[in-house]
């Protein structure tokens, strides 16, 4: 048993000692997973895909309920819809190499997201009222 583990022991710490490959189009950001598929992505929300693959720094699957509350430093990317479709969770090596970060724009907006249109209360003065374009 002990030349066993003995033998083991060196493959396991090699097999890791090189960072991942990445495909081109991954970027960086901090994920915080909310409440499934809810997430925060460097602190604005964003949502999961229905087949999102979320690996640890030792390349197996992780669930995302499990991860519930945790802040992570990833790379990610995104399917056609805009949604985050693979995560990959980051070494300190890896982390170390240089990632455009994940601030580019989204082309969609969540209705919870979008701003309220003004309502009134029947308190509000005739001045304050929300102007609305002449037709």
């Amino acid at each position: 048993l002990t030349a066993f583990l003995v033998c083991i022991a060196p493959s396991s710490s090699f097999a890791q000692s090189a960072p991942r490959e990445f495909p081109r189009s991954a970027m960086r950001g901090i994920l915080q997973i909310v409440a499934p598929p809810s997430v925060l992505l460097d602190s604005h929300p964003d949502r999961l895909s229905p087949g999102v693959r979320i690996r640890s720094p030792y390349n197996m699957v992780l669930m995302s309920g499990a991860l519930v509350g945790e802040r992570m430093l990833v790379n990610f990317t995104r399917d056609s819809g805009g949604l985050i479709h693979e995560v990959w969770v980051l070494t300190p090596e890896e982390a170390s190499l240089k990632r455009e970060l994940a601030t580019s724009p989204r082309n969609f907006q969540f209705s919870s997201e979008a701003d309220k249109a003004p309502r009134d209360d029947g308190k509000t003065p005739f001045h304050m009222l929300p102007k609305y374009p002449q037709q």
